[in-house]
């Protein structure tokens, strides 16, 4: 079978790897070699130029902690900035279920707020609403979750104000938006703290489970490279309880490997949108929407499709692979239907949203013919 007659997978991890091979096999070699593979020389240079490639966008000085995985990285910062039993934690239920699973980790209360259905961020009136009149029952909100979802930066203008006035936290969700901006200004430099998946089909990925924090707060970042290793201080020594979330040396050694190639790859993926936008023009679907001021990264490329399905076939027929991101809402899902707290608009629009998203094929290694295959597609749909 010749290359062209292949499908366009929607992602494709395999290729990422393979760009990359030879400095990736040599780090990964360098850490074996080394004889040190937890918490060692390749972390501690991955957490300072993670910090200082945040910085350089225009930001405050950031303070990057790694961890094991981007849901620690949520609970991590909860719990540095002691949130947790009797507090509730404000989010949305259009994203990955870790968003809420971390909440819960630490033993806080979730509250989910609906999206914009342009962006599919948070809805920063509906959360104005509800830091106003809580939900009955409803524990003290502490803390904001607003999630970039898709490469997609929130309204951080608006979500910022009234939880400033509150007195809550604001952690940026970045598990999906590395390198997006607003105005200029980095995701994840904006909030009190920010947490960052690193697992391997994240726009900055590893080749295993990883998670990274970061905040302009330097006492909120030693205390959470504490609380990452059971509370240590002073080694085998617990000044407070702590948990073992830990970003591995190999891990660290491949992701410094990555992260200077970041910005090249996100351009990269804003070509293949801006392919994506002239093909379906003058069709029966829309763009992404891109609110002013952004700097979308496309971790996913994202159309609403009423007859999904339908689509979805006639796109696997032409030999274009899509996902859905995601088929179902938090609030809907078994573990949670019945017993989070949902803003007034009970989450209607992340329902609608649920049922027509669709991800189109997006990854820097996509060559031009695989480029073209997905664009002939589009036109034809």
């Amino acid at each position: 079978m010749n290359a062209q007659d292949l499908p366009v997978p929607q992602a494709d991890l395999g290729a990422s790897y393979r760009a990359q091979k030879e400095a990736i096999d040599a780090a990964v070699s360098r850490v074996l070699n080394s004889g040190w593979y937890i918490l060692g020389q390749e972390g501690a240079a991955f957490e300072a130029e993670y910090g200082a490639w945040l910085s350089a966008g225009g930001g405050p000085a950031m303070h990057a902690v790694g961890c094991a995985n981007g849901t620690d990285a949520i609970a991590l910062i909860l719990r540095g900035l002691g949130i947790g039993p009797g507090c509730a934690v404000a989010t949305v239920s259009h994203t990955a279920v870790a968003t809420v699973a971390a909440i819960e980790m630490v033993g806080a209360t979730p509250v989910l707020i609906d999206i914009d259905p342009r962006t599919f961020c948070m809805d920063p009136a509906e959360l104005l609403e509800v830091i106003r009149n809580p939900p009955p029952g409803l524990p003290p909100i502490r803390a904001v979750i607003p999630v970039h979802i898709y490469g997609h930066p929130c309204d951080m203008d608006a979500i910022l104000g009234p939880c400033r006035e509150a007195g809550i936290a604001v952690v940026e969700d970045v598990a999906q938006a590395h390198g997006a901006r607003i105005n200029g200004r980095m995701v994840g430099t904006i909030g009190d703290a920010a947490a960052f998946s690193l697992y391997p089909t994240k726009n900055l990925g590893a080749l295993g489970d990883a998670g990274i924090t970061a905040t302009p707060d330097e006492a909120l970042a030693k205390r959470m490279g504490a609380l990452r290793q059971y509370g240590w201080h002073r080694r085998y020594i617990s000044d407070e309880p702590g948990v073992n979330t830990r970003l591995d040396e190999i891990q660290a050694a491949i992701l410094r490997v990555r992260l200077p190639l970041l910005d090249a790859s996100n351009a990269r993926r804003r070509e293949i949108a801006a392919a994506y936008d002239a093909a379906l023009a003058d069709g029966p679907f829309s763009p992404p929407h891109r609110a002013p001021g952004v700097e979308h990264v496309f971790h996913q490329y994202v159309l609403r499709v009423p007859d999904r399905e339908g689509v979805m076939e006639r796109l696997r027929v032409q030999g274009v692979m899509t996902a859905i991101h995601y088929p179902v809402p938090v609030h809907e899902q078994a573990a949670y239907r019945g017993r989070v707290a949902l803003g007034p608009a009970a989450c209607t629009e992340t329902s609608r949203a649920a049922g027509e998203v669709m991800s189109l094929p997006v990854f820097p290694e996509m060559t031009e013919a695989q480029l073209d295959k997905v664009c002939s597609a589009l036109r034809a749909l």
